[in-house]
This record gives C-alpha cells, sequence and structure tokens, in this order.
C-alpha cells in the first residue's frame, strides 16, 4: 500500500474514533446541564485562567481559553490538512475536486438562503446566517464508521474532500463577517510575524519549534488585533514545509499533520463538544423551540444541505465536468448529502462567534437548532446509506 493511501486510511480512522468521542462528550455536557449540579457545569466554564508575563496580562473565562485558545489547534491542523491536499492529494487533481467543490459550494450557499429567508426582518437573528453552512467532518466519519465496509472509501474520500472545502470557506466566513474593531498596532505585530515565517519557509528552515514559537506571537496579536484569533492556526499551517531536505525524512507538514491528529481528535475537539453543546432543557420553553434562530439552522442545515449539494452535483455531472466516484450511486451521494448537514463543531464555533457579545436577551439558543439539524441528519444520512448498501450487495 502506497504511503499516500496508508495516510489517508489513517486519518479516516482517527477522524472516525473523534466523531464517536464528540457524541459521548455532547452527551455528558447535556446530562449535566440538566441536572440539580448544572450550576457547577456553569461554574466550571466561567472558572477564570489568568497567564501573566511581567506587566502583560491575559485573563479569560475557560470557556474562552477552549474557543480562542484550544480551536487555534483545530484550525492548525485544518491548514496542515488542506495544504496538504493541494499539494498531493485530492485537491491537486482538478477533475477530482469539481464533484465535491461545487457539493460544497452549493451545500454552502443554499443552507445560508433558507437561514436568511426564515430570519428576515430581524437583524439581530441575522447575524446567524453562517451558522448552518459548516459540516463536521468528525462527527460525519463517526456514523460512516458505524456502517464498516459497506460503504464505499470513494464515498468518504468525496465526504472529506467536500468538508475541507467547507472548512475554507467558513474560515473565510469568519475573517470577513465575524471580526470585532480592528487594531492597526496588532495587525503589524501579525504581518511582521507572517514575514518573519516566510523567509524560514523559503531558507528551508524544518525546526518545527520554531515555527510554533512565531505562531505563539501571532496568535497574542491576532487576540489584540480583532481579528479571531483562530485563524492564525491557517495562517501558520500554509508556511509548514510539505517536503524535506533529507531524503527518506518524514515532512514537517506530514509529521505536525499526524501528532496533532491524536490531539485534535481525542481531546480539542470533545472537550469543545463539552463546553459548548450544554443546554438546559428544563428551563427552555416552546417559545424558545420554534424561535426562528434554531428552527433555520436546523432546516439550513437537515434540508439546504441535502438540497444545495444534490443540485450542485447533479449540474456538474449532467454538464460532464465530473464523474459519480467509484462505486457509489446516485443514493449513496444523498446518503452521504444528507450527512453533510452535520455542522456540529464548526457551527457552534460560528454561532459563538455570532451572538457571545450582543449583550441582549435573547429568547432563543442557536446551540438547540444545531443539534436538531445535526441529529436528523446523521440519522436520515445513516438509514439512506444502510438502504443503499444493502441494495447494492
Amino acid at each position: 500500500m502506497r504511503t499516500q493511501e496508508r495516510f489517508i486510511l489513517s486519518f479516516l480512522k482517527t477522524e472516525s474514533a473523534s466523531g464517536i468521542l464528540l457524541m459521548i462528550a455532547t452527551g455528558l455536557a447535556l446530562i449535566w446541564a440538566n441536572t440539580p449540579l448544572d450550576k457547577y457545569y456553569a461554574l466550571f466554564l466561567n472558572l477564570p485562567v489568568v497567564v501573566q508575563v511581567g506587566s502583560f496580562q491575559l485573563a479569560k473565562p475557560l470557556l474562552l481559553w477552549i474557543n480562542d485558545g484550544l480551536m487555534v489547534l483545530f484550525f492548525f491542523l485544518v491548514g496542515l490538512e488542506v495544504k496538504r491536499e493541494i499539494v498531493e492529494g485530492e485537491l491537486s487533481r482538478r477533475r477530482q475536486i469539481v464533484l465535491p467543490g461545487a457539493g460544497a459550494i452549493g451545500g454552502m450557499i443554499v443552507p445560508a438562503l433558507i437561514y436568511v429567508l426564515i430570519n428576515r426582518g430581524d437583524p439581530v437573528a441575522l447575524r446567524g446566517w453562517a451558522i448552518p453552512v459548516a459540516t463536521d467532518i468528525a462527527f460525519a466519519l463517526g456514523v460512516l464508521s458505524l456502517l464498516g465496509g459497506r460503504v464505499p472509501t470513494s464515498a468518504k474520500v468525496f465526504l472529506t474532500t467536500l468538508a475541507i472545502f467547507d472548512d475554507i470557506g467558513a474560515v473565510l466566513i469568519i475573517a470577513l463577517f465575524y471580526t470585532k474593531t480592528i487594531s492597526i498596532n496588532a495587525l503589524v505585530v501579525v504581518a511582521a510575524s507572517l514575514l518573519v515565517l516566510a523567509v524560514l519557509n523559503r531558507q528551508g528552515v524544518e525546526a518545527k519549534s520554531t515555527y510554533l514559537l512565531v505562531g505563539l506571537i501571532m496568535w497574542v496579536a491576532m487576540l489584540r488585533s480583532g481579528i479571531h484569533a483562530t485563524l492564525t492556526g491557517i495562517l501558520v499551517a500554509m508556511f509548514i514545509p510539505s517536503q524535506s531536505r533529507v531524503a527518506g525524512q518524514v515532512s514537517p507538514l506530514k509529521s505536525l499533520e499526524r501528532d496533532l491528529h491524536v490531539i485534535v481528535a481525542y481531546f480539542v475537539l470533545p472537550f469543545f463538544a463539552f463546553a459548548n453543546a450544554g443546554i438546559p432543557f428544563r428551563t427552555m420553553t416552546l417559545e424558545n423551540v420554534l424561535h426562528t434562530v434554531p428552527l433555520g439552522i436546523a432546516l439550513g442545515l437537515f434540508v439546504g444541505k441535502q438540497v444545495g449539494i444534490m443540485l450542485a452535483s447533479w449540474f456538474v455531472i449532467r454538464a460532464r465536468w465530473a464523474d459519480l466516484p467509484n462505486g457509489m450511486t446516485w443514493q449513496m451521494l444523498y446518503g452521504t448529502a444528507a450527512l453533510c448537514g452535520i455542522g456540529f463543531t464548526m457551527s457552534l464555533f460560528i454561532g459563538s462567534l455570532a451572538f457571545k457579545e450582543l449583550g441582549v436577551e435573547r429568547l432563543f439558543d442557536e446551540r438547540l437548532g444545531i443539534i436538531m439539524g445535526s441529529l436528523i441528519s446523521g440519522v436520515v444520512g445513516y438509514g439512506v446509506l444502510r438502504s443503499s448498501s444493502k441494495s447494492a450487495t
């Protein structure tokens, strides 16, 4: 088996296991937030954490350290995956990227349109338009893993590639639409850090610690700049060398990606899910459930993702710009499109950016729509793929 194939299989196994852990972490958060011990869940998330060096101080509650700090590792891993795919993976072959690329675009546009149509006229609610555009690759592959070998590898590769495009789109949305007041001084430090990274890459420096140290400085500057700090992970990843100058040596990019997969899959994402998924159902009313924000998110994820991906896929295949992946039927493609409605991690993250600083009394909890839409999408996608695999045998 070629090194590339082994890497892909290892990636899929790690993501599948992460999906199972995400489910467990989400379940624990929901249980804890709906017991008499719920006040301790809130205390845990609001625990003040301070890092101080001389007169310089960073003070945030634990929840923001998770969302602004730990999630940098997730975005860094996303950046490494994107760069590897561009250099030598699925994104390096033009015809291979047309179908998942078109599906990703359709799967971002239609959910956003559905959300906007449902929430038109409410400027506060419209801040969440981007929440249903994302696909959670770990959760989706976790559901696929429950089907074992009944699903062809081509379906997993299609889903993975589409989710990578989704991640790129989500990162651009965060950078363009979810920034605060910009600090020019901090951006100068960010620009200087990027210049240093470019020089390191140009000079062929392979010491991973050097890139990570510059990345740490950039992350602190990003925190002060007004641009969301997690984007540091994407930017730093683009400068990690994809090839080693030492014969037979694993490249810094692949080495970091392999090591980070374990940390992100088994710690960062489950911890993020646990910290963000604790919805208190006991205090929820019917008005909360039927509010246009969670309703728009749920319909965007469940209906919008399917419709957008299937329409875009049908168009490019009909135009002969792409082919249906080997071993996949249209029913399997539909089941995979349904799974793309699982938007858990990135949707929660965008939701926290959209609504966390409004300072108004809210009648809605966007997390409810994310969980409802993701849950229904996962069940339907699993059912369709299980049925299609039976009919294919």
